[in-house]
C-alpha cells in the first residue's frame, strides 16, 4: 500500500503542469512574411519567410499589388507549411493622390475598383477560399491615411458580398482612433502603437484600447491584437527605455493582454525580417535568442504546434 502510494506521489511529482489556454485565441503570427520585404542584413535575396515561421505561426500575410497576380504558388506554400494568409489588398483598392492625409499621405478608392476586384477573382478563383486564407485585409490603417468611411465600407460590402466565409480585416493607427468608423461587415479590428514595455499597465495604451472598444458595430466582431516584434534603439531604447533583450517580456504582456480579453481572435507581430521601417531596424527574426524563445513558446501554445 505504502509502494503504491510512493509511486502515485511520484508520478504526480514528475507530470508536468497542466497549462489552462485560453480557447479564443485561434491565431498566432508576424507580418512581412510574403510581402516583397528582402532582409537587408543577410546576403540572400528572399522575400518569403514561411519556412522561418511555420512551427510556431498559423497565419501570416501576403500583399497583392495588381489584379492580375497569381496568388497559386504563393498560397500552396502557406498550405503545405500549415499557415493561413492575410491577404493585404490595400493596391488593388485604394490609390496614393497627395500628402493631405493626417499620416502625411492621402489615399482614396480606385475608379476602376470594380473592376480590379473581378480581375483578380478571376486570376484567382481557384484558390480564394477559408480553406487557405484567414482573412482578407482591406485597409492599411485607412482613417489615418485619409480614406473614407464610405470608400471603406464600399470595399467591406463589395468583398464580403463575394465571400461572405472570410473574415474581413482592418487596422488602424493609434491616432486616429477617435475618429475611426468601423463598418458593420468587418470581422477582425486592431489598432498598432509601439514601443511600450506593457499595454497592460500603460495608461495611454489602455485608453486606446478602450476606444477602439467602444467604435465596434456589432457583437460579433473581434480583436486582432498587434504586438510590438520590432526593435528601434532611437524609439524602443532611448523613447520607450526598453532594452533589446528585454522585448521577450513585451511580447509576453501583450499575450497577457490577448489573454485577458475575450475577444480577441489573434496576435500579429509587427515585424519579422529586419531593415523595415529604418535600415538599422531589427525585426522578430533578428531578435536575441531569449527573445525569439519567447515567441516560439507563444506561438506553439496558441497554434497547437509541436
Amino acid at each position: 500500500m505504502i509502494f503504491g502510494l510512493l509511486l502515485a506521489c511520484k508520478k504526480t511529482e514528475q507530470d508536468p503542469p497542466t497549462v489552462s489556454l485560453p480557447s479564443h485565441i485561434q491565431y498566432f503570427g508576424f507580418t512581412l512574411i510574403d510581402t516583397y520585404w528582402d532582409d537587408p542584413s543577410d546576403a540572400e535575396t528572399k522575400t518569403n519567410y514561411a519556412d522561418e515561421v511555420y512551427t510556431f505561426s498559423n497565419l501570416a500575410d501576403i500583399l497583392v499589388v495588381n489584379p492580375s497576380d497569381s496568388l497559386n504558388h504563393r498560397l500552396q506554400t502557406f498550405f503545405d507549411f500549415n499557415l493561413k494568409a492575410v491577404l493585404h489588398l490595400h493596391e488593388l483598392f485604394f490609390e496614393f493622390i497627395d500628402t493631405n492625409g493626417s499620416s502625411g499621405a492621402n489615399y482614396d478608392l480606385r475608379a476602376n475598383y470594380q473592376e480590379r476586384w473581378d480581375q483578380f477573382k478571376s486570376a484567382n478563383q481557384s484558390v480564394l477560399s477559408a480553406n487557405t486564407i484567414a482573412a482578407f485585409y482591406i485597409g492599411e490603417e485607412p482613417t489615418w491615411n485619409g480614406i473614407s468611411y464610405y470608400e471603406l465600407n464600399t470595399v467591406a460590402l463589395l468583398v464580403k458580398k463575394d465571400f461572405p466565409g472570410i473574415p474581413l480585416m482592418m487596422i488602424e493607427a493609434y491616432p486616429a482612433l477617435k475618429d475611426l468608423q468601423v463598418p458593420p461587415k468587418i470581422d477582425w479590428v486592431g489598432f498598432d502603437r509601439y514601443f511600450i514595455k506593457n499595454p497592460n499597465s500603460s495608461a495611454a495604451f489602455q485608453e486606446n484600447w478602450k476606444l477602439l472598444l467602444s467604435k465596434l458595430s456589432n457583437s460579433s466582431q473581434r480583436i486582432m491584437v498587434i504586438m510590438d516584434s520590432h526593435y528601434i534603439q532611437e524609439l524602443h531604447g532611448d523613447y520607450g527605455n526598453i532594452s533589446i533583450q528585454e522585448m521577450n517580456t513585451v511580447a509576453n504582456n501583450y499575450y497577457e493582454l490577448a489573454k485577458n480579453n475575450e475577444r480577441v481572435i489573434g496576435l500579429l507581430g509587427y515585424f519579422w525580417p529586419n531593415g523595415f521601417d529604418i535600415a538599422t531596424s531589427t525585426g522578430a527574426r533578428g531578435m536575441p535568442e531569449n527573445v525569439k524563445a519567447e515567441y516560439y513558446k507563444i506561438g506553439k501554445e496558441i497554434t497547437g504546434k509541436k
